[in-house]
C-alpha cells in the first residue's frame, strides 16, 4: 500500500488544496466511511460479515477499474446503470460537489 513514489506533480497551492484535503479527505474518505457504514449495515441485516466484505471489495475492485478506464472497453451492465441513476440522487445531495468551492476548502 505504501509503496515508493514513481511520479511527481507540480501543482499550485490551491491545486493542493482541492486535492487535499478536499478531494481526499472531506469527499473520499467520507465516501468510503459511508460504503464501510453500508457494508456494516447489510452484517447487521443478517449477511455474513466475511461474506459482506468479501463481496463488497471484489465490486468495489470493479467498478473503480471500470471507472478509471483500467479496463479498456469495460462498461456496467444496464442493470448496474438503472441502480447507479435510482441511486445517487438518492444518496447525495445537488450540491456535493460544493466542497471544491475555494471558501469551502479554506474552512
Amino acid at each position: 500500500m505504501y509503496k515508493p513514489v514513481t511520479k511527481a506533480h507540480r501543482v499550485t497551492i490551491e491545486q493542493m488544496g482541492i486535492l487535499e484535503p478536499a478531494l481526499f479527505e472531506t469527499l473520499g474518505a467520507a465516501v468510503v466511511t459511508v460504503m464501510k457504514k453500508a457494508v456494516d449495515t447489510v452484517v447487521t441485516k443478517g449477511v455474513p460479515k466475511e461474506a459482506a466484505y468479501d463481496f463488497f471489495l471484489g465490486h468495489i475492485n470493479i467498478e473503480l477499474a471500470l471507472l478509471f478506464d483500467q479496463l479498456p472497453g469495460g462498461v456496467f451492465s444496464d442493470a448496474a446503470q438503472k441502480a447507479i441513476v435510482y441511486g445517487i440522487p438518492r444518496i447525495f445531495k445537488d450540491d456535493w460537489k460544493d466542497v471544491f468551492e475555494w471558501e469551502n476548502v479554506m474552512d
